[in-house]
């Protein structure tokens, strides 16, 4: 008996010798979601070891070894790091739960480096022809005038939008976002957010028309679901021909509210319906930064809802959820 609870000692202490390791390589070697990591692995760690302690120390270290290992090699930058996991009890469980974190550690990975190679992208191309422009005026090859500033500014003006997508696209993805919310009529909401577009779509030729089955409450943020209709506005308007609708619809559903954004322009190739909400993702003759249809339906997750895109019919359909506001609309 006092053997087996000095072993189940020792065992502890190597545990907590193990796991203090563990923290210091952990915390100085990672930052950001790395960091949370690692704490994490410790909290799993520590509970799959304490109750091994309580078992005694007959069973083999080895997968306890191997996870400190690949939590070192993980904390290093080591891609592909995994540990076996054909243990058994606790010590599957943790592994089962490391090797989920690695995954999600290099996916999140993956995006950061995919999203600073397409912000490269986009950017140098308004930063080029800026340059060329500045060039042109100090050479004295372009004359100086309105003409060639005005220019310059619409150049600026487009690295300004992006930077404002990036940061709000960085907001709603951490969570981080701040959405003031109040009980709101939909259908108001939405003449409000149609009203801007009407001369421009009287511009084009194009008939812009709200349709609504019934008036839904909803507890949102008024300022981002008009930024995310007029998103759904914008691209719908760029791509409907003159003679054509674009028609926003608002109506009730279960548990919540929809509106509709639907247009009679050629639609999405059906190899890029999948990928609208990607991010840079974006027509040849967009001039916007490729970001705007990603932030929408970031925008509606953030309110507990979603965005999504189909092609029943001729044109676009692009279909905004929102969860109804409890109680009654206030008088």
């Amino acid at each position: 008996m006092f053997r087996r609870f000095a072993v189940g000692a020792v065992v502890v202490l190597m545990s907590a010798v193990a796991l203090g390791a563990l923290i210091a390589t952990g915390l100085t070697a990672l930052t950001g979601g790395r960091r949370l990591a690692v704490i994490t692995i410790t909290v799993l760690v520590a509970l799959a070891l304490l109750r091994r302690a309580r078992r005694g120390a007959g069973r083999s270290w080895q997968p306890i070894g191997q996870l400190i290992d690949a939590t070192n090699r993980l904390g290093e930058g080591e891609a592909g790091v995994r540990v076996p996991e054909g243990h058994q009890g606790p010590m599957r469980a943790v592994a089962e739960s490391f090797n989920r974190m690695a995954q999600r550690l290099e996916d999140e990975d993956d995006r950061r480096n995919r999203l600073f190679g397409d912000l490269s992208h986009e950017l140098r191309t308004p930063l080029s022809i800026l340059r060329g422009e500045v060039e042109a005026l100090k050479d004295g090859i372009r004359p100086s005038g309105p003409g060639a500033f005005s220019s310059m500014l619409d150049d600026i003006a487009v690295m300004e939008r992006l930077l404002v997508d990036l940061q709000t696209a960085a907001l709603t993805e951490s969570g981080r976002l701040e959405l003031h919310r109040a009980e709101t009529s939909l259908s108001e909401l939405c003449r409000d957010a149609v009203a801007p577009f009407e001369t421009s779509a009287a511009d084009r030729g194009v008939t812009l028309r709200q349709s609504s089955d019934g008036d839904v409450w909803v507890f949102a943020d008024p300022i981002r679901i008009r930024q995310i209709i007029g998103n759904l506005l914008t691209n719908a308007l760029r791509h409907t021909p003159a003679g054509g609708r674009v028609t926003v619809d608002v109506r009730p559903v279960s548990g919540g509210a929809s509106v509709t954004v639907s247009d009679t322009g050629p639609g999405i190739p059906p190899d890029q319906l999948a990928h609208v909400f990607d991010r840079f993702v974006k027509a040849a003759d967009s001039t916007g930064s490729g970001l705007g249809l990603s932030i929408a339906r970031d925008l509606a997750r953030a309110h507990g809802g979603d965005l999504t895109a189909d092609q029943p019919g001729p044109g676009a359909w692009f279909t905004l959820t929102l969860p109804e506001a409890a109680g009654s609309p206030p008088s």
